[in-house]
């Protein structure tokens, strides 16, 4: 079945040093109401959804033609939001967050049961973080704190850094566009895995690993230090 629909997507013009709140109001609830959304990240575009729709988690897969057994990753709003979709909070998640977030790099962490086995593919873990590009931050906080950031690309592409490099099927088959004009590109977004011991490169992006794995050895020298001292309160 194909995921082209019949009519075009809606396209919101985004300038990313004045946002226009009634946009990002509008695309939010483009994603609530299960709708798939293009929105820009600090390093290509992103296709998003509301992870707790199974049927926009399904036309993810479907309209990227990805392999279900790849888990999606998610871009969360604040930490509160990255606590709901975790079951626990690592002692390494919490040392990356505090340096590199906001910001390219996504953290695996053990998932919450409430989250959809079809986002991590049944592997009980999720890739999250939280993005520092503003539109994707407020995007994300106005859909309820968390929502879908994989590449805008069908697989096997290489992901975009402006809507003209959107692919017409793709962009034919979501709802909406925010369109916030060129983006950096480069390296993608960073994800490591804190389930491990030690924690473990799964992608190399923009934060080199060298710098992730200096900020995880500070972590292990300090030891119980700071312990008691967490910044941010774990997940209940």
């Amino acid at each position: 079945m194909s995921a082209a629909r019949d009519s075009k997507p809606r396209i919101f013009k985004i300038d990313p040093t004045e946002i226009s709140a009634e946009a990002i109001c509008d695309a939010a609830s483009i994603l609530r109401s299960g709708g798939l959304v293009l929105y820009p990240t600090e390093t290509f575009y992103a296709l998003g959804a509301i992870p707790g729709i199974a049927e926009a988690v399904e036309r993810v897969f479907e309209i990227k033609g990805r392999d279900p057994g790849k888990p999606l990753p998610l871009i969360a709003s604040d930490l509160q939001a990255v606590l709901s979709a975790a079951s626990e909070w690592p002692e390494s998640a919490e040392a990356l967050a505090r340096i590199f977030w906001p910001g390219p790099l996504s953290i695996v962490i053990p998932a919450a049961t409430s989250l959809s086995a079809a986002l991590h593919a049944r592997s009980g873990k999720i890739a999250i973080r939280i993005s520092s590009h503003r539109v994707a931050s407020l995007l994300a906080q106005a859909s309820g704190g968390l929502i879908v950031s994989t590449s805008a690309n069908k697989a096997g592409e290489s992901p975009p850094t402006s809507p003209g490099g959107l692919s017409a099927e793709l962009l034919l088959s979501v709802d909406a566009l925010l369109d916030a004009g060129d983006l950096p590109g480069g390296l993608p977004s960073a994800i490591v895995d804190v389930n491990v011991h030690p924690a473990a490169l799964v992608r190399a992006g923009k934060i080199a690993w060298k710098d992730i794995r200096r900020a995880l050895e500070r972590k292990s020298e300090i030891g119980n230090q700071e312990t008691g001292k967490d910044q941010y309160p774990r997940p209940t």
